[in-house]
Formats: C-alpha cells, structure tokens, sequence
C-alpha cells in the first residue's frame, strides 16, 4: 500500500508526464513558416520537391518572375531573389529568396517539375568583384548604360568584353559568364577597369 507522501509523488509525476505530451503536441502543431528544405530541414515531400534559387536558370525561374511582376529572362539573379524576398516579407514568411514550396504555393504555381529547373556552378567571385557589380549595376546581368556603351553586370564595354573572350551583347550573356570574364579581368588588371567603383 502507497503511504501518502508516494502517492503524492506519483500523481505529480503523472502531471509532469501529461504537461510533457501537451507541451509536445503543441509544437508539432504549430505552423512552420520557412519553406522546407531551405535550411536543410524538413521531410519527405520537401526532398521531393523542387527549390529554386539564385543562380537557377529555365521555365521555373520565368514563372516565379512572372508572378512577382518583374522582368522575365529566366534567370535567378540578384535581383530576382530581391524580388522573392519583399513577397516573402509581405506574406510572413521567413524572407530567405529561396522559393520552396510555401513561396511556391503563396505566388500560386504549382509544383516545379525538375526539367523546369537548370542549375549552374557558381564563380567564386572575391568580394571585392561583388561590390563593383554592386556598384556599376546594382548586381543586374542584363543592366545597360544610358548611352549603351557599357553592358551586363560589371559594365563591359563590347571591346572588352570580345578581348576577354566574349561574343554577342555582354547583357545578354549568362551571369556565369560574366562572372568569370570579370574575374579574367579582374585577375589581368585589378581593379583599374572599374575606376569610378574600385
């Protein structure tokens, strides 16, 4: 037989456990607001889905763009992923400008089928490169001077641009390329190309 003091204990413990469950039952019942996978987290159905991100290129990408009213050249740039970040705000989600499947389903698309996506290895680009894109078009690849002398994200003039390596519009060539053009450059000249963001 249970002396009183054992029967107290018992009961509290009881107590303890049923506040524990509820505890537990709460969590898991609590919305998340960040798309799964962005953080490396989440189950089975965000592995399965497509995230598309900066640096992601094809039909994904222009339908994102589409929706978010900006221009749509199917690539995932900065200034894309500016874009998803003001609507992740505007619809509290976590504003990481990562578009998995609650951003996905907050713009209205459906699911992303992996051939709509095309990813492409990134440039290491030094920072000091980032902040001359910054500086000479605000990071946009497809950016034009007002007189159309200089072109893409670092600004090339179309003689620079074809001494490099290039062809066609600097504007109009992949961000990749640019990157690594700009780093060719960058690693022949320093930073004098680039007087006025140096």
């Amino acid at each position: 037989m249970l002396v009183p003091s054992s029967l107290h204990a018992v009961r509290a413990s009881r107590i303890a456990s049923l506040l524990v469950a509820v505890a537990l039952f709460a969590a898991a019942a609590v919305p998340a607001f960040a798309d799964p996978g962005s953080s490396g987290s989440g189950g089975a159905s965000a592995s399965s889905e497509v995230v598309v991100k900066r640096g992601d290129r094809g039909s994904a990408v222009r339908s994102i763009q589409h929706q978010l009213g900006i221009p749509a050249d199917g690539v995932f740039g900065p200034m894309t992923e500016r874009a998803v970040k003001r609507f992740q705000r505007r619809h509290d989600l976590v504003p990481d400008g990562i578009v998995g499947p609650l951003t996905r389903g907050a713009l209205g698309l459906k699911p992303f089928s992996s051939r709509s996506v095309r990813r492409t290895s990134r440039v290491r680009i030094p920072a000091v490169l980032r902040q001359i894109a910054e500086c000479e078009s605000g990071g946009n690849p497809r950016a034009v001077s007002p007189g159309g002398t200089y072109r893409g994200k670092y600004q090339f003039s179309r003689e620079t641009w074809r001494n490099l390596g290039g062809t066609g519009d600097p504007a109009d060539a992949p961000e990749s390329l640019q990157d690594r053009l700009a780093l060719k450059l960058y690693r022949q000249s320093g930073t004098a190309p680039w007087p006025s963001c140096a």
